[in-house]
């Protein structure tokens, strides 16, 4: 499995990036998985409800299963990096994209734009492998891709090691 994270500021442009980058491999019939990173408080179950319930009651792990899919609900002292996400509830995919963790470790893609920020969050010493932005002087030493240059950019990600 490989696992690449796509970091960039609010606004910028990550979360419609990947809907493409997904929406193109899952044409291609790659089984792509995706994580996505809130820094705010979420509802992840419905309070009151059967698998709230068995959660509040100590159950580490919950899964409420409907005709059309699956949810799991998992309790975790912390975050996790993830790549152990990944490895713990993901398995199965050839590629997970993982949306924000801009600081935990692995290779990342920032997505940059002027109408958000000039700095990037990222440097490559953080795991950053390359930019889909619209600076141009912005680690030059790092593949640059424009917004909309989705074949380029899968190139780039599938041809790295997935070790």
């Amino acid at each position: 499995m490989q696992l690449v994270s796509i970091v960039g500021h609010s606004g910028a442009g990550k979360t419609t990036l990947i809907e493409q980058l997904v929406r193109t491999l899952a044409r291609r019939g790659l089984r792509v998985a995706t994580i996505k990173h809130a820094h705010h408080q979420v509802e992840l179950d419905t309070p009151g409800k059967d698998s709230w319930r068995y959660s509040e009651a100590g159950a580490a792990k919950s899964l409420l299963v409907t005709q059309g899919g699956v949810q799991l609900v998992a309790r975790l002292p912390s975050v996790p990096t993830p790549q152990a996400l990944a490895r713990d509830f993901l398995a199965d995919a050839a590629l997970v994209l993982a949306e924000g963790f801009s600081h935990a470790p692995g290779p990342k893609i920032e997505v940059l734009r002027t109408a958000c920020a000039t700095q990037p969050r990222c440097t490559p010493e953080d795991g950053l492998i390359a930019l889909v932005t619209d600076v141009a002087d912005v680690y030059p030493q790092l593949p640059h891709f424009a917004l909309d240059d989705i074949e380029g950019l899968l190139a780039c990600i599938l041809a790295r090691d997935p070790t």
